[in-house]
């Protein structure tokens, strides 16, 4: 077994919604056929148990070591603990080769558990050993270092729950919710309205207990000390016991509590020293440890902090027992666990001192041992809700201190007696403030009611019904895809919307091109979507990206097909059939939103019949008004475009827009039929929007197809009195629709310049010629430098191929290298011909044309 071409499928693709993993695998003749390996299924459950079931319901064909492959990719993560369920293997039209998929929540996750799922299969293949305890353990480790921690996760849990879209920026917390201009971002419980300013406050923890003060909010007295020494003489002045922390720090480092003697401060503040210069000796406030969070202007959680401690048995040592306490599954070495590990470290051992007692020590039975004064969870404590119990005043306090440091989020570190009392009831203070706060003992309290603090942190963020989204419009098919992105992003404009825009030209930001190059991929869509100044985006969504990694997005508003051609890189990727291909395309029709809609193409069979599986609305366009598809949709009440009478008409229920063909230069008067079709998508799409017809009618009148704004789009061009059109079509059904477009340009003679995609099958080369020879006089053939994988001279002779029968052309020349054909073409040309150029190089092809048309 070999496995190849592994690709990360991270939006919704071919196979499924889901992110997967898709690998092509090579299997021998024995291997694409397990019965013929009895022992192998005996083999493979010895060393993995938990495989689920090799042959799918219903699967009668032979099962191979490609589908052990993936059920032992899943069986593996979902043993590990990721919710993992979806798997599939497809044979392909080759031999022994298979595509295998299957799901993963994180991506690293899932490429080791391949790896290690074709080490296991191997195994059992040759009856050897596989550690799958210590794979399970990777796996385990791997997952918990990558995926979100509890604070970030319950954040983007409770967005993806309100619909929200996200994206993770980083391998760590920093995620961006929405798209375009309504994105937000957050990272862990910092949020992008957290001020930069506010949270240096919170560090200093001096600051804060000063404007705090000033508030009238009861903070413990205290002051900064230099020295163990100043420190002394500080405790002595403000009253014993004291507190020692570093002035600048969190989660609880540093901190020792209820400190008595001198040897006790020398020791904490050489600790707290090292996580600060500056180190504050305050006032010890007994009573209990409470973390009050507070979002916005609201106190949503409140939760009781213990220190970490240990319950003597009279028979094993305190250091025993921490080890026995720490193997709680529910106790972890991070913050992905609802608890942290005991630590035993200086001041475990300090503590322990101050209670006379050692590592050593044998505690009686019964005796509550403490490891620490403070109760952070990150060294160990427990936590208890006590959110229902807090008094009105005291909650009222609490957002007071966090909105007098300027944090839009906080965890304020109280010490008080009881909550059910306000401050000044009773001798109570608060000791932090801090940004960031861990929202793990409210999601999972060691005892009590867990509180739904992600969804109050994104409802701060987002308004109630506001999902972050903008309009996504999705554009795919074989030809005319570039031109109605073009077009449908200019009537977006035309509204008012800021818009992102991406073809297989480059990048565009309000008209401004940021990237070049062929650009209709999912990573440019991503660049796109993470844009602040975009308030629409509209994506030519190519096969090629669908199939390399997935969408870009989860879900679209608009989905608009053009086409199905049988050019469109057919014998590429196991795609050998229109069928097959219109399969890739539909996916964007599949993901459109319940609420959006999916503009198709009626007189295209395989476009047409993609409305049965589209969740939201379909629009169907023809050129012709008694298409049947048409007539049907028609007549149910539901929205259609046609052609009629040199007007466009847009007709729902029995209501007509009627848009002049003479009114759309892009048609030019209505003689360029696929240019009309391109303009009804571009229309649909636009409609389906809520756009106004005045809006789109006066976006339809200024759009101008030129070089500048469609690049290799039909452009047409005067160069001494001869009519010149550069294009970039580069398959059959391209050059179909060009050839009736030409036919109905009047022209003395007409010339053609061609090249051919090496990638392309040599039938799809062949055929372009074969249909421009009945309609060209001249045919110039010229081989590019990038021959795509071709030999020398094998593309010219493709093309000449097509020629051989034709009616019309007798004279072919062959010229090498592109701008020289252009050359050629453009020194015979006399008034009154007409020249079709078939750029490959679009921008440069274009460059010098008109550098040719300047000159002349």
């Amino acid at each position: 077994m070999e496995v190849s071409r592994i690709r990360a499928l991270r939006g919704p693709n071919f196979w499924t919604r889901l992110t997967a993993l898709e690998a092509v695998v090579t299997c021998t003749e024995c291997e694409a056929d397990l019965d013929q390996l009895p022992n192998f299924l005996i083999h493979l459950r010895a060393l993995f148990s938990d495989v689920k079931p090799l042959r799918p319901f219903g699967h009668k064909d032979p099962i191979t070591l490609a589908h052990a492959l993936e059920a032992v990719s899943l069986g593996l993560q979902a043993a590990a603990g990721c919710p993992v369920a979806f798997g599939q293997t497809m044979s392909t039209p080759e031999r022994g080769v298979y595509q295998v998929v299957f799901q993963y929540t994180e991506e690293p996750v899932g490429r080791l558990a391949l790896e290690l799922a074709e080490a296991l299969c191997l195994a059992a293949l040759n009856a050897g050993s596989f550690d799958t305890t210590r794979a399970l353990a990777r796996l385990r480790e791997l997952d918990e270092d990558v995926r979100l921690g509890p604070s970030t996760g319950s954040i983007v849990h409770a967005a993806t729950a309100r619909g929200i879209p996200y994206r993770r920026l980083t391998e760590g917390s920093l995620v961006q919710f929405g798209w375009g201009s309504k994105q937000l971002r957050i990272q862990a419980a910092e949020t992008g309205n957290t001020s930069a300013i506010a949270e240096a406050i919170a560090q200093d923890k001096d600051l804060t207990k000063m404007l705090l003060e000033a508030a009238g909010v009861p903070v413990p007295r205290g002051f900064i000390a230099d020295t163990d020494t100043q420190g002394w003489e500080i405790a002595n002045k403000i009253g014993l016991p004291v507190v020692v922390k570093p002035r600048d720090g969190n989660q609880g480092k540093g901190v020792a509590v209820n400190i008595e003697t001198r040897e006790q401060l020398s020791a904490a503040f050489k600790i707290a020293s090292e996580i600060s210069r500056d180190v504050i000796v305050e006032q010890y406030i007994p009573g209990h440890d409470f973390r009050m969070l507070v979002i916005g202007n609201q106190l949503v959680a409140a939760a009781r902090r213990d220190p970490p401690a240990v319950i003597g048995d009279g028979k094993h040592t305190v250091a025993q027992l921490v080890d026995e306490v720490n193997t709680d599954p529910l106790r972890g070495d991070g913050h992905a666990t609802a608890l942290t590990k005991i630590r035993f470290d200086e001041i475990a051992l300090a503590t322990l001192t101050m209670q006379g007692f050692t590592a050593h020590s044998v505690p009686e039975k019964g005796k509550r041992v403490l490891l620490r004064n403070n109760a952070n969870l990150s060294t160990g404590g427990s936590a208890t809700d006590v959110t229902d119990e807090v008094h009105p005043e005291l909650a009222a306090r609490m957002v007071t201190a966090a909105q007098m440091v300027g944090l839009d989020i906080a965890g304020v570190d109280l010490v008080a007696e009881t909550i059910l009392k306000p401050m000044e009831a009773q001798r109570a203070g608060i000791v932090e403030i801090n940004a960031a706060p861990g929202l793990r003992m409210h999601l999972s309290p060691s005892f009590g009611k867990p509180r739904p603090v992600g969804e109050a942190i994104i409802a701060s963020m987002f308004a109630q019904g506001d999902n972050a989204r903008i309009p996504v419009i999705a554009v795919a098919g074989t030809n005319g895809k570039t031109t109605t992105v073009r077009l449908t992003a200019h009537l977006l404009s035309v509204s008012g919307k800021r818009v992102g825009m991406t073809n297989s030209d480059g990048v565009y930001i309000e008209q401004r091109c940021i990237d070049t190059g062929d650009c209709s991929g999912p990573r440019s869509a991503r660049n796109v979507l993470l844009h602040p100044d975009v308030d629409a985006a509209v994506f030519e969504t190519a096969r090629g990206g669908i199939l390399r990694e997935g969408l870009a997005f989860d879900r679209c508003d608009v989905a608009i097909v053009t086409n199905i051609g049988i050019g469109d890189h057919l014998g590429m990727n196991f795609i050998n059939t229109v069928e097959t291909l219109a399969l890739v395309k539909r996916v964007i029709v599949q993901n459109v939103a319940p609420h959006g809609t999916a503009v198709l193409n009626a007189a295209d069979p395989q476009v047409s019949k993609m409305a049965q599986v589209c969740p939201g609305s379909v629009t169907f366009f023809a050129l012709e008004r008694q298409h049947p598809v048409l007539n049907t949709h028609r007549a149910q009440g539901k929205r259609v475009v046609f052609c009629d009478d040199a007007h466009i008409v847009c007709s729902e229920a029995g209501q007509e827009q009627r848009l002049a063909l003479t009114s759309i230069p892009l048609t030019r008067n209505g003689t360029i039929s696929f240019q009309i079709e391109n303009a009804m998508a571009a229309i649909a799409a636009a409609w389906a929007l809520g756009l106004e017809w005045s809006t789109i009618r006066a976006g339809l009148t200024s759009f101008v197809n030129d070089a500048q704004t469609a690049p290799g789009r039909f452009n047409v061009f005067d160069y001494r009195g001869a009519t010149v059109i550069a294009d970039y079509g580069h398959n059959p059904d391209a050059i179909q629709a060009l050839v009736q477009a030409i036919e109905s340009m009047p022209a003395t003679k007409r010339t053609v310049v061609i090249s051919g995609a090496g990638d392309r099958r040599d039938e799809d080369i062949s055929r372009q010629t074969e249909i421009l020879g009945e309609i060209f006089d001249h045919a110039i053939l010229y081989q590019d430098q990038c021959q795509r994988g071709r030999e020398d001279g094998e593309v010219l002779a493709l093309l000449q191929r097509g020629l051989k029968n034709v009616s019309r052309t007798k004279e072919i020349s062959e010229i090498r290298g592109e701008f020289l054909a252009i050359d050629t073409a453009l020194a015979t040309l006399k008034p009154g011909e007409l020249c079709l150029i078939l750029i490959d190089q679009v921008q440069e092809a274009l460059d010098h044309i008109a550098q040719r048309i300047a000159e002349a």
